[in-house]
């Protein structure tokens, strides 16, 4: 199942919807910047809370805790790395390889790609695919690559690598 975000609409303080393949709205992301970190909250479109994703503060570089009916099933860690967008996903032995910042990269499951993302050409913006293979881990696999896309847009917006 493919699904569709449109790149750079989205910070802390607003809300965005993740699109299907006929252009509905699937999933409803909303966040907001608090003092005590960021949180978003990721809603199915019956208004059930299916993922909610929290910034572990005091950390040199981001790191993001997701929860799944109130158990954390992953966290999302940035990676120093010189020249370089390395993400480590803990929980699932799930890997990130490829390009975050042309939104050309895959998850992985033990060597076998459970998620591709690339960027779409479309007319009405820039918008990234994300190519869900396992369909069980639809909102966890949807809620990383938010996690990795916020964490880039906000490095890049602040001039960091």
């Amino acid at each position: 199942m493919k699904y569709f975000i449109k790149q750079k609409v989205f910070s802390f303080n607003n809300q965005f919807s993740v699109k299907d393949e006929t252009g509905q709205a699937v999933y409803q992301v909303e966040g907001k910047m608090l003092s005590l970190g960021n949180k978003l909250h990721v809603y199915n479109m019956d208004n059930e809370e299916v993922l909610y994703i929290e910034q572990k503060l005091l950390k040199f570089l981001p790191e993001y805790d997701l929860v799944k009916n109130g158990e954390q099933v992953a966290t999302v860690k940035k990676a120093f790395r010189f020249f370089k967008n390395d993400y480590s996903i803990l929980g699932p032995d799930w890997d990130v390889e490829g390009s975050i910042m042309a939104h050309d990269y895959v998850i992985k499951q033990r060597g076998t790609v459970i998620a591709d993302i690339n960027k779409e050409w479309l007319s009405w913006g820039d918008t990234y695919a994300i190519d869900i293979r396992d369909e069980s881990q639809t909102e966890l696999l949807l809620g990383i690559v938010i996690v990795i896309d916020c964490v880039f847009s906000a490095q890049r917006n602040n001039g960091a690598s």
